[in-house]
């Protein structure tokens, strides 16, 4: 079985590498490193299909190191020692390249197992991970490495690897295509920055073509519309993509912006993820709504429940009715960081006992000089108010809340201090 298209065509030179112009440009850093031939350890961090491996490929083709490749689904902790093994061997005397796709899939016990050879420069490590090397990456090979962010190529730019793919097909297959128009730029688009996935749609689009009664092959939009069908949607629901998609979500709906909230929803939906922005909706409508406007989480637990009644596709009606009442909604975070303060101070040890009036009890032990609860009940004095108080000893003059600047929390603000006498 043939190796897939964008394995054939892989680039041979760093100006045959589509995107990452911010890397790989004439005069940038890590071009600059590349072309020098000493290689530090080096970490690519980026979404799938974007250059990773294959830069790292023709980095290995400029050094005069034994190149090893790993992948971090599959090496075990012996492919690992194997490698070590190899150390100051004769077929190893310049060095060893490591290349390790995915790297954060290997435990602590076998990231460690390099520290004291790529240290050394024994081994000189290019590692490439989809997730956040912060998170994923232990510290001790984070501080012996560079870590350098690929990012999604332009559509623009994968354009041309799509038509570079469809002229390697046609000497591969010793015909011509004929594209509709569209067709390139629109594989560019739909496979969301991935060269990969655009090239691999390529082959799939050339293969997939049958010559009309002319001879001709004609590369058709609904082909390449069937062919490229979701593969814009590169998500995982437990990697960085995920959270970064609901990160967005809430952001865009806090900062009012109901474009990007129903953009942003819509990208979760459409990668078949229901319940995530259900709970991150219910969620957005107390911490970053809630007192201004209180109803807002009935109405958004309205549209949730409705959705998960419904299911998708139609689910999409009621969540994008929340996204935008929550995005137009007035803000305040007044509860929300209310309780964040007092569970840090509870957190720390204060508040610990309860004012005598509020405890659930009526006998006084025989040791208590102060006798009775005297507890007073709010319902029998004016305006169902009474001063006393209610927080513990130590935490008695907190204050928590912070009425918010909107029209809602400063109309209490008003009543209540016309109440307490303020």
């Amino acid at each position: 079985m043939s190796a897939p298209l964008a394995d054939r065509i892989r680039p041979q030179t760093l100006d045959d590498v589509v995107g990452q112009t911010h890397l790989l440009a004439p005069g940038k850093a890590l071009r600059n490193i590349i072309e020098s031939g000493q290689i530090p350890n080096l970490i690519f961090y980026g979404p799938s299909g974007v250059g990773k491996t294959t830069l790292a490929r023709l980095i290995a083709g400029q050094t005069n190191k034994k190149l090893y490749k790993l992948n971090g689904t599959s090496a075990s902790t012996a492919d690992i020692k194997t490698i070590i093994e190899q150390v100051n061997t004769i077929s190893s005397y310049n060095g060893i390249l490591l290349y390790l796709d995915e790297i954060q899939y290997l435990n602590k016990k076998q990231q460690q197992s390099l520290l004291e050879h790529i240290e050394n420069g024994n081994i000189t490590l290019i590692a490439s991970t989809t997730e956040n090397p912060y998170f994923y990456i232990y510290n001790a090979i984070l501080s012996r490495s560079t870590v350098f962010e690929f990012k999604t190529v332009e559509p623009a730019e994968v354009e041309r690897a799509v038509l570079r793919a469809f002229h390697a097909m046609e000497e591969e297959l010793s015909v011509q295509f004929k594209l509709e128009d569209g067709v390139s730029a629109f594989i560019a688009q739909a496979c969301g920055g991935d060269v990969r996935k655009s090239i691999n749609t390529v082959e799939l689009c050339a293969l997939a073509t049958r010559p009309d009664q002319d001879g001709a092959y004609f590369v058709t939009m609904d082909t390449a519309r069937e062919l490229a069908q979701k593969s814009a949607m590169k998500y995982d629901k437990q990697g960085d993509e995920h959270y970064d998609l609901l990160s967005a979500l809430q952001k865009s709906i806090r900062g009012s912006d109901p474009d990007a909230a129903v953009h942003y929803l819509g990208r979760l939906l459409e990668a078949g993820d229901l319940l995530s922005p259900c709970r991150r909706l219910l969620v957005i409508a107390s911490e970053d709504i809630g007192m201004a406007y209180p109803m807002a989480i009935a109405i958004v637990k309205a549209c949730v429940d409705s959705a998960v009644q419904l299911g998708l596709p139609e689910a999409r009606i009621p969540l994008a009715e929340a996204a935008v009442l929550l995005a137009t909604s007035p803000k305040s975070n007044s509860s929300y960081m209310a309780i964040n303060y007092a569970m840090s101070d509870i957190r720390s040890g204060k508040g610990g006992t309860f004012p005598r009036q509020l405890q659930n009890k009526h006998y006084d032990g025989a040791e208590r000089k102060e006798k009775g609860q005297n507890y007073l009940y709010p319902h029998d004095f004016p305006n169902h108010y009474v001063k006393q108080q209610y927080l513990p000893d130590d935490l008695k003059d907190t204050v928590y809340y912070q009425y918010g600047e909107n029209k809602t929390e400063q109309a209490a603000k008003i009543y209540w201090e016309k109440i307490k006498g303020k």
